[in-house]
């Protein structure tokens, strides 16, 4: 969750910036560490060093008790299973040899409370003082659930609700759940009342063409619910069907050209967004423009990988690490018109090494460096050679994991 601050700095004698000491703990600014100090228009950037680790998200099992037509699980063939007790001691190990304690995210590709020992995995990351969030479908989501989350002192719990409507959640849920996960979270509500506990809620919607429309609705619902904050993503289109409900068909060629100086800037004011308005920006960005609002490029997105800026690693259920969830398994998705296939990566496995061990590892630096700059062929923009059908090369010369083709890093798919 995004809580926007301001502080007020001086320069030294020397002329060096002084950072206050709990903003700079925060962010592993250390002395002698490196890091990237960006020039947007109006703007310095300073982004956290690639050592700093801030979350790792805990696949704590990738089975789901529902079946999506969005999920990425209709198309795969992974092994199926769960994080075992000792798998996870091994992440709360790691996690305490760091200070500040990362946080911790339960999520991946499965539903978190399908697993046996859920409660005790988030008591036992909050024991050791680490801040936890956890995301689920919200169908298991019942009283004495709703009890032990708020008793395991869960900081953030994120749903996904794809719809507003009966109907509109059955279209992509292929489930009649809406009314019950609805029942369970007006219960999750009272009893966070009743405990005085400061649990956030979030909402994840995934958009689509089939349900774009029941956005403002959702909005409100949430609103209504109590929810803190909503994450909207597009859709990772699996199938060939799920290709024809994307929203990007002209953004996922927009970043690119949005960060080139060359093109003529627009300056806006604030201003309300009525259709003619909304209309109007859509034809200028599309037309080659570069939009700034009050001096502000809200279209800064292209070419950043969201996992390293967050200073994340995934464990998948069985202990292998990955640098970012999209590669904790093999799957296959449509880049335009064309499937490509990502292959997973992994840098360390917890059985093995310490989290702590993989993290400082010299070749996941450079990784992490690389990623940082992010120099790989612009495969989304390009997507016109046989590279561009897997994530094992790329026409710069990078070698697996070539993350050019990744929605992600051109801010088409995010997660919470």
């Amino acid at each position: 969750m995004t809580n926007q601050k301001r502080y007020r700095v001086r320069l030294d004698e020397s002329g060096k910036l002084e950072i206050p000491a709990s903003v700079a703990e925060r962010f592993g600014l250390r002395a002698g560490e490196q890091t990237i100090l960006e020039e947007n228009g109006r703007e310095l950037i300073l982004y956290r060093p690639v050592t700093f680790l801030e979350r790792v998200y805990v696949e704590a099992t990738n089975v789901c008790n529902l079946q999506c037509r969005t999920c990425v699980r209709n198309v795969w063939e992974e092994e199926a299973g769960f994080m075992s007790g000792e798998t996870f001691e091994h992440v709360l190990e790691g996690v305490m040899s760091f200070y500040p304690r990362p946080s911790l995210f339960f999520g991946g590709y499965g539903e978190p409370l399908a697993h046996p020992r859920i409660f005790e995995m988030i008591a036992g990351a909050r024991s050791v003082g680490a801040e936890v969030e956890l995301i689920t479908n919200g169908t298991l989501l019942g009283e004495s659930a709703c009890r032990a989350l708020l008793d395991s002192g869960v900081n953030v719990l994120w749903v996904s609700l794809d719809g507003a409507t009966p109907q509109g959640y059955m279209d992509v849920r292929l489930g009649d759940a809406l009314e019950q996960i609805l029942s369970n979270l007006r219960r999750f509500r009272e009893l966070k009342r009743e405990s005085g506990a400061a649990t956030q809620l979030g909402i994840a919607f995934v958009a689509m063409r089939r349900n774009i429309h029941e956005l403002p609705q959702l909005l409100k619902l949430g609103r209504e619910l109590g929810a803190a904050c909503f994450s909207i993503s597009n859709v990772l289109a699996h199938t060939r069907d799920l290709r024809s409900e994307s929203l990007y068909d002209h953004a996922q060629y927009e970043p690119e050209a949005q960060k080139t100086s060359l093109l003529p800037v627009v300056n806006l004011p604030r201003a309300d967004f009525p259709p003619e308005v909304q209309h109007a920006l859509a034809a200028a960005v599309h037309d080659g423009f570069r939009l700034e609002i009050s001096g502000l490029n809200p279209l800064r997105t292209g070419n950043r990988c969201p996992f390293i800026e967050r200073g994340s690693l995934s464990v998948r259920w069985d202990g292998k690490v990955s640098p970012c969830l999209p590669l904790l398994h093999t799957h296959e998705s449509f880049l335009g018109e064309q499937v490509r296939r990502s292959m997973a990566y992994f840098v360390g496995d917890v059985a093995r090494q310490s989290i702590a061990e993989i993290w400082r590892d010299a070749a996941y630096l450079d990784l992490r460096e690389r990623l940082q700059d992010f120099d790989f062929s612009p495969c989304v923009i390009c997507n016109s050679c046989e590279m561009a059908e897997q994530n094992l090369e790329d026409c710069f010369g990078n070698l697996q994991p070539a993350c050019g083709g990744c929605l992600w890093a051109q801010g088409l798919i995010q997660c919470p």
